[in-house]
Parts: structure tokens; sequence; C-alpha cells
């Protein structure tokens, strides 16, 4: 009972315990959450109509993407203006992913296994693998299905551990290659599904076609005379603030705007001084001397050049018209130079010069790497079977094991640099010099080749030229002098009010008023530039930054205000919708007072404007720009209906007011075929609901794009 008295007599205590404990285990539950909130928001590059793209998603289709370009293009290293463009090209592919995939759903529209597989190895071949080189024939330039075929067969290979490591690598990355593709083709289809059902929605009829075909099959040939709007003083027409509010509020859906942030902004060349020139002349010239006497000319260009030597013959026509004058009228031992141009110091050798073959046709057997011993006996054998007739195209379809063996071997023509490039050495001095229908063993990274020259053009004339090709560039000594020198200037002038008498003063160039939108990958047209940008969304009105190294150039930026989201402001496109009122005002004006004066001809009138007569042909309603003119939809109209021979009323449009004639009218003398007309619109609406359609969803959708985070 003692007890018990005790407990009551604590309850207030006990109670603050039991809720302190429980408070604990709540915020930390919520803390815990929140945290994982906190980790899951951090790593959202976008969200679209609700569905979360992580970065680590986003990356992994900009790696893939990166890929597929750099096996195509053959390069290992992207600028950086390309990587933009693929991390562009790869959000708004996401983005349309996810806004299409809604759209398909409610419909219940999708591609099936069975379909995809018809698109890429049944029937109906996709367009997208037909195109691409590796399965087109080199004889028919066809396409050619069994090409495809084997391909899959090779990728689809369940022991790619048992093959060399460097043969996995490659398979490997075919296999990644075609997956790429595969899911752009299942892509497409959905895509091409969906807007060819909008597509037949919309289908032309016998009025549309006729009015089509009337438009374009008649032209006008006119004289004419035009009173700019410019020939009537702004201050003379008045613009009320009401009537620009009017305008602004019909026209308001027009001017939405993302976020933006409004900066100024240096931007400082990073040149070679005076000394980096000298010192860059000095070296070249001290290469003089050796450079004529010495027999060692490739390893002089190697060890000085940026572009290195090419031991092989070429052709007038592959040089440049300096290194060209120079080849064609030179004696072997011949040196040019140096001679400065575009920031570059060039010097030639005219190294030797012969009548040859400017190209030849080759064929091969290739066998690949392996079995050293295996693969000699092997070559040594076919050998021996080609010296005694065997068929070179039999026994390339049987024992070469590359793609060419389909074709016989046949691998095309080679230049000397296309044959050192794509193969080596070895390989190029073979092909050139081996006399046409014989063969001859070479070995090359790829394997062992057995090489038949099969064709080769007729002697020109083919030169041997050294080039040493040094670009001046900055030293370190003068890019630490901009640097500095930039660094003290922003050091003593922090204050983004002042910066402008700062910079005029310092001879700096300043550009203000620049508006850049989290999505725009450069700031005006300067590399590299996508850090500014980042930098001016992290930070507020007044800010200066620290300095930027864009590509060539430093550049530092203050930010003068920011742009909400939503509708640019009235008071920012004032002076655009003025000027639009008031050329609208002036076109009413002239045009009264022409009418007023009853004039009969396009001479008067070109007179009472101040103006004079020019004639433009081949005018219809769907002439985009005139010729001379420019965009003026209003005239294209009026002439359409005009009378020939009538002098029209005044007409006013974009730019001022026209008065014409017209004096000639053709007619196209294609017959009017109403199926083909119908069948042409039908096309042109489903071409452009194939773009429309989809981007119309992209701007339905609630898209948040927060990119600007991590990029």
């Amino acid at each position: 009972m003692a007890t018990l008295e005790k407990i009551r007599s604590k309850a207030g205590l006990l109670v603050l315990v039991v809720g302190l404990a429980l408070f604990a285990f709540i915020i930390g539950d919520f803390l815990n959450s929140g945290s994982t909130y906190f980790r899951q928001t951090q790593e959202r590059v976008a969200k679209v109509d609700g569905e979360v793209i992580k970065i680590q998603d986003y990356q992994g289709r900009i790696d893939e993407m990166t890929e597929m370009y750099k096996m195509q293009s053959g390069q290992n290293n992207l600028p950086e203006e390309y990587m933009n463009q693929i991390r562009q090209s790869v959000f708004d592919a996401m983005v349309q992913e996810v806004v299409l995939d809604e759209a398909t759903a409610k419909l219940g529209m999708g591609v099936s296994p069975e379909e995809l597989f018809d698109m890429v190895q049944g029937e109906n071949i996709s367009p997208m693998i037909q195109q691409m080189q590796m399965f087109v024939n080199p004889q028919t330039g066809a396409f050619d299905k069994t090409a495809l075929l084997n391909f899959l067969k090779t990728i689809d290979d369940d022991n790619i551990a048992s093959y060399p490591a460097d043969q996995q690598a490659q398979l490997i990355q075919a296999r990644n290659f075609w997956l790429f593709w595969e899911k752009n083709i299942k892509r497409q289809r959905l895509e091409q599904k969906y807007t060819t059902l909008l597509s037949k929605a919309v289908s032309a009829n016998v009025l549309d076609a006729k009015e089509a075909f009337d438009a374009a099959a008649e032209n006008s040939d006119i004289v004419y005379a035009m009173q700019s709007y410019a020939s009537i003083p702004d201050s003379t027409v008045e613009v009320s603030k009401s009537e620009i509010e009017k305008l602004y509020n019909q026209r308001k859906e027009l001017y939405k705007q993302k976020e933006g942030k409004v900066i100024k902004y240096i931007a400082v060349d990073i040149r070679p001084s005076q000394e980096d020139y000298d010192k860059a002349s000095a070296d070249i010239e001290s290469l003089k001397e050796e450079f004529a006497t010495s027999e060692k000319v490739a390893d002089i260009v190697n060890e000085n050049s940026e572009v290195p030597y090419m031991d092989a013959f070429f052709t007038e026509n592959a040089f440049d018209p300096e290194m060209k004058q120079f080849a064609t009228t030179s004696e072997v031992g011949a040196v040019y130079g140096p001679v400065f141009d575009n920031d570059k110091y060039r010097m030639f050798k005219l190294v030797d010069k012969k009548m040859a073959p400017d190209s030849v046709k080759v064929s091969h057997i290739m066998l690949a790497n392996g079995d050293e011993a295996r693969t000699t006996v092997l070559a040594d054998s076919l050998m021996n079977v080609l010296k005694n007739g065997g068929n070179f195209a039999e026994l390339a379809k049987e024992f070469s094991a590359d793609q060419a063996a389909e074709n016989g071997g046949e691998l095309g023509w080679f230049t000397e640099i296309t044959a050192l490039r794509g193969v080596n050495e070895d390989f190029k001095n073979a092909v050139f010099s081996t006399p046409v229908n014989e063969v001859v063993k070479v070995k090359s990274l790829y394997g062992t080749h057995l090489v038949k020259v099969t064709e080769k053009t007729a002697n020109v004339n083919k030169y041997k030229v050294a080039d040493i090709d040094m670009t001046v560039s900055p030293s370190s000594k003068t890019y630490s002098n901009i640097y500095n020198e930039l660094n003290q200037f922003i050091s003593k002038n922090n204050d983004l009010a002042k910066l402008d008498d700062a910079a005029k003063e310092a001879g700096y160039n300043l550009i203000s008023g620049v508006t850049v939108t989290a999505d725009n990958q450069t700031l005006g047209s300067i590399k590299n530039s996508r850090p500014v940008i980042r930098w001016a969304f992290q930070n507020d009105k007044g800010k200066i930054s620290e300095i930027f190294e864009c590509d060539d150039k430093f550049v530092i930026a203050g930010i003068e205000g920011t742009l909400k989201e939503g509708y640019r402001s009235l008071a920012s496109l004032t002076p655009t919708l003025r000027a639009e009122i008031a050329a609208q005002k002036k076109g009413e004006k002239i045009s009264a007072d022409l009418k007023a004066k009853n004039l009969t001809s396009v001479e008067s009138y070109a007179d009472a404007m101040g103006s004079r007569v020019d004639s433009v042909k081949f005018i219809n309603f769907g002439t985009r720009r005139i010729a001379g003119i420019g965009v003026e939809p209003k005239l294209n109209a009026m002439v359409s209906v005009a009378e020939v021979g009538q002098v029209s009323e005044p007409v006013a449009g974009n730019n001022g007011v026209y008065v014409f004639k017209v004096y000639d009218r053709n007619k196209d003398a294609k017959e009017y075929n109403e199926a083909d007309e119908i069948k042409t619109l039908d096309a042109s609406n489903a071409y452009r609901f194939g773009f429309q359609a989809i981007q119309s969803l992209v701007n339905k959708a609630d898209v948040e794009d927060n990119r600007i985070r991590f990029f």
C-alpha cells in the first residue's frame, strides 16, 4: 500500500518521463524518416507528373548514350558541348517516356514481345536497324538480314567467359550496343502507334484538298510600292496604357517564363603574350637546320609538332593550298617556312615524291589471333591453295573471321593513309607494293591477313611531306598574369553597383542585362560556361562570383536580379507591345491618307509614299517569305484574291503599307488529283502530329527540373 501511495505521489513526474520517452521515440523516427526523405530529395534530378527521376538513373542513361556516341563516332573523349547535348537529349527522352507511358497506358496501348521480335529479327525489320551500316551489304548497298542474324547469334553466346579478354570486352560492348537500340526501337514503335492514332482522327477532306491545290498551283507576279512605318516618327503616335494592358492580357499565355537570373559578366580571353609568340618563333626557327639535313624527319616531327608524322604518300588533292603549292613546285629535300598564320607556325619538308596509284582495291582472308602455330600452318596452307588456283572468294567465306567474309573477303578501296590508319604500316606497304591479283601475308593487331590486290587506279604524282605545326599557346606565366590581373580587379571592385564604371576604367568589356535559365548550357557563346549558370542559381542579387575558367576565357559574373517562374511582367514587355500598337496605328493612318488621295496607279502611290516601284514574282497564298519583302501574310492573302491588272487598296502589313497590282498570274500545268492531294495532306498532318503530339503532352505535364543542382 505504501508503494502504491508513493507511485501516486509521483504521478506528475511519471507522466512527464513517459511523455518525454514517447516524444524521443516519435522525434527519432521522424528524424530518421526525414533524413531518408532529404536524401531522396537530394537524389531527385526531376519529377514528371509525380514520377521521380533519380540522378543515378539519369546519369546511367547519359553514360549509356555517351558510349553509343563514342562507338559510332570513334572518339574516346567528347567535348563538353557534345556532353551538354547528350544530357539534354537524355533528359528530353526521359520526360517524353513518362508522359507517353501515361497517355498510352490509359489507352491500353503497348508493344508486345512478339511485336518487338518481329521488328528486330522477324519479317518487318525496323528501319532503324536496316539503316545501320554494319548490316548493309557493301556490294548491293542494301540491308543484309543474314549479317543481322549472325550478329545477334554472336552476342547471344552464353560462353563469353571462354573468349580472350579483349574479345570478351568487344562482345559485351556489342551486346550493350544492341540492347540500347532495341529499347529505342520499342520506344519509337510505341510513339508511332500513339501519333498514328491521333493523326487518323484528323483527315483531310475534299475541300481541304482543293484549297491546298489551288493555293500552291496559282502564282502571281506583282509590281508594288511600300511606305515603311519608320517614315512616321513614334512621337506622333499616341499609345495608351490601357491599350498596352489589353494586348498583354490577350496574349498572356504566350509570355510564360521559367525562373531566371539576370546577370552581368566580364569575359577575358586567355591569349598568348608577345613573349609567347617570340618564344614559339624562336623554337621553330631552331629546328630548321636539323629539319633540312637530318634523315630522322619522323622523330623531329613527332617530338615537336602537334600533328604526328604520316609515313605515306598523298596526291595534291589531299593538301591545303599552301602545302599543295609547296609540294608540287619543290624538289625533294626542300624546306618551306616557318610561316605564321592564325596563331600557328608551320614548316614543311618534301621528303619524297613518285608516280604511283592513288588507291588500291583489296580483299582479304583474316585469320583471328589465337594459337600462333595453328594460325601459321593454316595461313601457309591457304597460300599454297591460292598459288595453285584456289578460289579466293570461296576460301574467304569459309575461313575469314570478319564480316567481309560474306562478300568474299572484299574490303574495298584504300589510299595509303586509310590503309595506314585502318590497319598498320605493314598492311599499307604490302597492298601498294603487291601486283594486281597476287596475294601477300600480313600481320596486324586483328590477326593474320592474306591480302589480294584486285585493282589499282592509274599512276599519278604523289608526295610525302613532313609537316611541323606549332600552335602558339599561353604560357603558365601568361596564364597567371591574366588571372592575377582579373583577380586584383575583383578584389578591389566587389560592389555590383560600381562594377560598370570600374570595368570601363580598367578596360574590361562588361555585358549587362543577360537573362539565363536553369536549362541554359552556355552563357552566350562562351564554351564550357555552365558552371557560371549553376553559380548564379545558387546565389542572390548583388553577389559577384569567383573567377571561372571557361575553355579559353576567364569569366566573372554578378547577379542583377531574379525572374520568378510564371509570366513575364507587363513592364518588361511594354516597349515591344507599344511598338506593335504604334505600327498598327501608323498603318491605319498611312492607309487612310492614301485612300483619301484617290490614286489610280502604283506609280502615283509610290510618289505619294516617297518610295519607288518594285516587282516580285511567284507569290501564292502559301508563300512563307516574299523575296525582297519578307514575311507579310496579309499581302500574300490579298495578292491571291486580287484581279489581274487592278490596283489594290493600301494593305497594312508587318513592316509597312503596300499597294500592288498583279500583272500576271500563272497556273501550274499539273492536273488536280483529289486522292493524291488528300494523301499528301494526311501525310503532312501525320508528320506534324509526330512532333506536336508528344510535345503537347510534355507542355501540359508538371515537370520539376532540378538538373541545375548536379550539372
